[in-house]
C-alpha cells in the first residue's frame, strides 16, 4: 500500500501539480504529500519541451531543453511570445525619409529593398 501511495503522489508531482492539488485528488493529507515528495526527490531527468521525449544531457555543458533541432524550432515557432528581443533600433530611411524599425542591425540605411534599389538608380547611395 505504501509504495502505491508513494508512486501515485510522485506521478502527480511529475505532472507539475502542487501539494494541495495532489492532496485533493488522492485524499491524503497535505503533510503526507509534502513529506513523501521530500523523501523522494525527483531524479534530474529532463524531457523535451515539445514532444516529451527524454533529453540526454552532456556533463559540464549547458542544459538541453529539446531532443532535436526539429523540436526546438517547432517549439519556438509555437511560442513567439517567449522570445526576448532587445535589439530593436529606430532608424530613418535615407531614401524616403520614413521611420522604420530594424532588429539586430543599427547600420541599416533603407527601410526596404525597393528604397535601396531606387537610391542606387538615382546614384544617391
Amino acid at each position: 500500500m505504501a509504495s502505491k501511495k508513494t508512486s501515485e503522489i510522485l506521478e502527480l508531482r511529475r505532472q507539475g501539480l502542487g501539494y494541495k492539488t495532489i492532496a485533493a485528488i488522492t485524499g491524503y493529507s497535505v503533510n503526507t504529500v509534502k513529506s513523501t515528495c521530500r523523501r523522494h526527490p525527483p531524479v534530474n531527468e529532463k524531457v523535451c519541451l515539445q514532444c516529451g521525449a527524454k533529453v540526454e544531457q552532456t556533463p559540464h555543458r549547458k542544459e538541453k531543453k529539446f531532443c532535436s533541432d526539429k523540436c526546438r524550432m517547432a517549439w519556438w515557432k509555437d511560442h513567439p511570445e517567449r522570445m526576448v528581443r532587445k535589439a530593436f533600433y529606430h532608424l530613418v530611411c535615407a531614401h524616403c525619409g520614413q521611420p522604420f524599425e530594424s532588429y539586430g542591425n543599427d547600420h541599416r540605411k533603407y527601410c526596404s529593398r525597393a528604397c535601396y534599389d531606387a537610391a542606387r538608380r538615382k546614384g544617391v547611395g
